[in-house]
């Protein structure tokens, strides 16, 4: 079955369930890379536990300026073959190594000035100082194989291809969980690097991973003329993706600042959410992955039903997915914290986060899912507003009057933004299909 086939006429559902377990396969080793990052480091020590949870709202940023930009190529990708314009879409493929490798370096140099700064302003422990320092300008500087693998990834998504992706993203992790004691406590003769030899073990599976894709993923460049309107185009589609991550960093940044304030096992207990939510997340990360060439191309194609029918159905399979992590976060987070941390007062203060958080696993759904849709349909400023809205507007000015009221008050921060997000990205949507179906008429 053809591109046109199979996103034009393939019931949704088969769509979403054989292009979801590929990226979920890929994500879920993605997401287990994190944690034994996390649970060798924290083995090792308590203050590089804490240094990673400083540098992760980098991470995100460095994640969202690549696999924003790769949405954008795959999107507009999608648009083009469903236009039945394949050279076209062949020559926005071509921009994707170019333009990363522009993207990668800028991030480079900017990262390597900025984090002694940013890890003082972080944290006043001269030990995670430190640590911040190490790790962030490794994972950080020598992160152009993320930035060629995000890329490369993207284009073959968008031909349909969701195999290729998944194992290069498997074996990269694969690389990096096998690397990191190896390196971090010096086994078969080798150093102990520390924090540095965990950094050193995530940059290598980046690599492996953008060679792997490397093979499918590239395309020829296209003429120079092209670069400036081709460009504009890429980050007019994925500026509102890039968006809704960096805002992540910002918001993460912001929580770490309120958190800090009570103590750095408040900070650490926040990262430790977060390592676990991307192994809870993972179905609603590949819904989000999924809809986005299925809905761009049959609203490029005047199909407008089918947008709407994949945008219900990832939004069903999302809250019955997110189920488990309710029940998980409700009932058993203090075994979740103690995989990480024998800290006891981490394991009190991320208890009560942890279940407070977990109410908010059903909202979030259509919290994450509609700026997504208003993403695929070409309409950015919702989709940006939306993402604003939730990472600007709600999380760190809640966060921060909450926890005026104290530690504990602080986690209701999640479940208030959430509800607040999808009641908007709702009118959205509603005021969207109001107005198509004028314009139809």
């Amino acid at each position: 079955m053809n591109t046109s086939e199979f996103y034009g006429k393939e019931k949704i559902s088969k769509i979403l369930f054989k292009l979801a377990p590929p990226v979920m396969l890929a994500q879920l080793i993605q997401a287990l890379y994190n944690i034994m990052d996390s649970l060798f480091i924290g083995k090792y020590s308590n203050s590089g536990l804490t240094a990673l949870s400083i540098v992760y709202p980098l991470q995100l940023l460095m994640i969202a300026l690549a696999v924003g930009t790769g949405v954008g190529i795959n999107t507009i990708m999608a648009s083009k073959l469903g236009q039945g314009q394949e050279k076209e879409a062949n020559d926005y493929a071509g921009t994707s190594m170019p333009l990363m490798l522009v993207l990668w370096f800028l991030f480079a140099v900017v990262m390597y000035l900025a984090m002694p700064l940013y890890a003082k302003m972080s944290t006043e422990t001269e030990t995670i100082i430190n640590d911040v320092i190490v790790y962030g300008r490794i994972v950080n500087v020598l992160s152009f194989g993320l930035f060629l693998e995000s890329g490369w990834t993207k284009v073959l998504q968008a031909k349909g291809d969701m195999k290729t992706p998944m194992i290069a993203q498997i074996i990269g992790a694969i690389v990096n969980i096998v690397l990191d004691p190896i390196l971090i406590f010096g086994m078969f003769g080798l150093p102990q690097l520390g924090i540095k030899g965990a950094a050193i073990a995530t940059v290598i599976g980046q690599m492996i991973a953008a060679l792997i894709v490397f093979k499918k993923g590239f395309y020829s460049s296209p003429k120079k003329e092209v670069y400036p309107s081709y460009v504009l185009k890429i980050f007019q589609l994925g500026l509102p993706n890039i968006l809704m991550q960096s805002a992540y960093t910002l918001y993460i940044f912001g929580l770490n600042m309120i958190l800090a304030s009570f103590s750095d096992q408040a900070v650490t207990a926040l990262g430790l959410y977060y390592k676990w939510q991307t192994i809870f997340f993972i179905p609603l990360g590949a819904m989000q992955t999924c809809i986005v060439p299925v809905i761009s191309f049959n609203y490029a194609a005047g199909n407008i039903e089918r947008c709407k029918k994949t945008l219900f159905e990832s939004i069903l399979f999302g809250m019955s997915f997110m189920l488990l992590g309710v029940l998980c976060f409700e009932t058993i987070p203090g075994t979740m914290l103690q995989v990480f941390t024998s800290d006891s007062l981490v394991i009190e203060i991320g208890t009560i986060g942890f279940r407070i958080i977990g109410i908010s696993f059903i909202p979030l759904v259509t919290s994450l899912i509609y700026p997504v849709f208003f993403q695929a349909v070409g309409k950015s400023v919702k989709s940006s507003l939306l993402t604003i809205l939730r990472t600007v507007c709600c999380f760190v000015p809640l966060g921060y009057l909450f926890s005026r009221l104290g530690l504990n008050y602080f986690w209701l921060t999640y479940p208030v933004t959430e509800v607040i997000t999808t009641l908007v990205g709702f009118m959205f949507y509603k005021q969207f299909m109001k107005k198509y179906r004028f314009v139809k008429v």
